[in-house]
């Protein structure tokens, strides 16, 4: 039998954002307006293409003091009142939404209820507890704190202990991965018949986050890959400008970087169940900037203590990171007829030729201009950290959540250094620089090492941020 939960509560209290986080679906309605939901909805929670958990959204109470009345005539005469009362409340128009509710209850499913935190207990709220409590079926209370006000907590943990089997702080719109997982633990208490499946159902939960973790490492590594290969070339027409060629052919390197970064991070978003809204970065990311921008590299890039370790373990440059914002200008980034330019030449390289580039020996007139492959390894630790970063934002965006379009305009400002890779040690940078140095080399062994090695140090960064976020 598969678990089942039914979201209850008042309308407007944030039932259906904590069923959108909990479940990872955000095709469920979330409506600021009382009363949208009048019928019962069931969401499944879907792992390696079986069921192993259900929540169903339900209407809001709309008379919880005259269902509680009902549901106390029928609890002193009769076996079933839960049944009872629905039976009744079928023959009354004002009571849909209440008997709709219900259902899920009356078929066995287990009580979520859902309170907005940020506002005191009321009257109408000791009913609801009340008619619930009457029900007999394990049920948890769930405060949906969405102010961030803390004075009405106390007072709502003490109603919960003398109605419910167990409660917890829950902000739907900002909860993280490692707070959906304790809320599923807390479940499991809520009655001993249930802590078997529901010991199963997290189990699942947490090894089809670390399969999700496992893809993620693949994209990574992948645009690794792609980004630091990429070579592009052009020849130098007849009359053309060097300058020009070279700046086109820049623009033509840095707007194909920036779309394989936006693919992959693409599918690390769909990884995560992010399916139907594009959400938002927070205005402040240094995502926003451009790959190349002078902030970016300030920021993610390498600290100066691992610059040294870098250098020192040889066979991969060290670029100037803080000379970045020149790039766009700057010729040292391109290898032009067998003449390496100047102070980011570390950064880009390409093949020398001597006299003019022929293709099969037909010559092709002017000189040859390339850009790419990367020859220094700050590349690899910037596109790391960005990717890093879009991570922690994707798995910390609740499905619940709704400001999409809040922060409509990127507001760049001064912030600290954004990179998960500063605390790294040697050997960690070591493990780097070994697969960057693979990536211009055709040994197979090598790049299975030095790939493995990466791989396990990858992935427990990314559990690392799920779990202390």
């Amino acid at each position: 039998m598969i678990p089942e939960f039914a979201i209850l509560g008042h309308p407007n209290e944030g039932k259906s954002s904590v069923l959108s986080t909990l479940a990872e679906d955000d095709s469920v309605r979330v409506s600021p307006i009382p009363g949208e939901t009048t019928v019962c909805r069931s969401f499944p929670a879907i792992i390696d293409g079986r069921e192993v958990l259900r929540f169903t959204d339900t209407p809001g109470f709309q008379n919880p003091a005259r269902v509680l009345v009902e549901l106390k005539k029928r609890a002193k005469s009769g076996d079933n009142p839960l049944s009872d009362f629905r039976s009744f409340a079928a023959t009354v128009p004002e009571l849909h939404d209440d008997r709709e509710l219900l259902g899920p209850v009356e078929r066995g499913a287990g009580i979520i209820y859902v309170v907005d935190g940020s506002r005191p207990v009321r009257n109408v709220d000791r009913a609801e507890m009340e008619i619930l409590r009457l029900t007999g079926k394990p049920r948890m209370a769930v405060i949906n704190c969405k102010e961030e006000g803390e004075e009405h907590l106390e007072a709502w943990k003490n109603e919960f202990r003398k109605n419910f089997n167990c409660n917890r702080v829950f902000n739907a719109h900002r909860a993280t991965y490692a707070e959906r997982i304790l809320l599923l633990e807390a479940l499991k208490s809520i009655d001993q018949d249930w802590h078997r499946p529901l010991s199963q159902v997290v189990e699942a939960f947490r090894k089809d986050w670390a399969a999700r973790n496992d893809s993620t490492v693949d994209i990574i590594t992948g645009l690794l890959t792609d980004c630091l290969s990429l070579q592009i070339s052009e020849n130098i027409g007849p009359g053309e400008k060097t300058e020009e060629c070279r700046a086109r052919l820049f623009r033509t390197y840095s707007e194909t970087l920036a779309k394989k970064e936006k693919v992959a991070h693409q599918r690390i978003r769909s990884l995560f169940k992010h399916n139907i809204f594009q959400y938002e970065l927070p205005p402040h990311s240094v995502l926003h900037a451009d790959l190349f921008d002078e902030r970016t590299w300030q920021l993610l890039g390498l600290t100066k203590k691992q610059v040294v370790i870098a250098g020192g373990l040889g066979g991969a440059a060290i670029g100037a990171g803080l000379e970045m914002a020149t790039l766009g200008h700057s010729l040292g980034i391109f290898t032009v007829a067998g003449t390496v330019a100047g102070a980011l030449g570390a950064l880009f390289g390409g093949e020398s030729f001597s006299g003019k580039a022929e293709l099969m020996g037909i010559p092709l007139g002017g000189e040859r201009v390339q850009v790419g492959p990367a020859k220094a390894i700050d590349l690899f630790f910037i596109l790391l950290n960005r990717s890093l970063l879009y991570y922690r934002h994707t798995i910390n965006w609740a499905h619940g959540r709704r400001d999409y379009n809040k922060a409509s305009q990127p507001l760049i400002q001064a912030t600290p250094r954004q990179a998960f890779t500063d605390r790294w040690s040697a050997g960690n940078i070591k493990i780097c620089h070994d697969l960057f140095k693979t990536m211009s080399k055709k040994n197979s062994d090598s790049d299975d090492r030095a790939t493995t090695r990466f791989h396990e140090l990858l992935r427990t960064t990314l559990l690392e941020i799920s779990e202390s976020e």
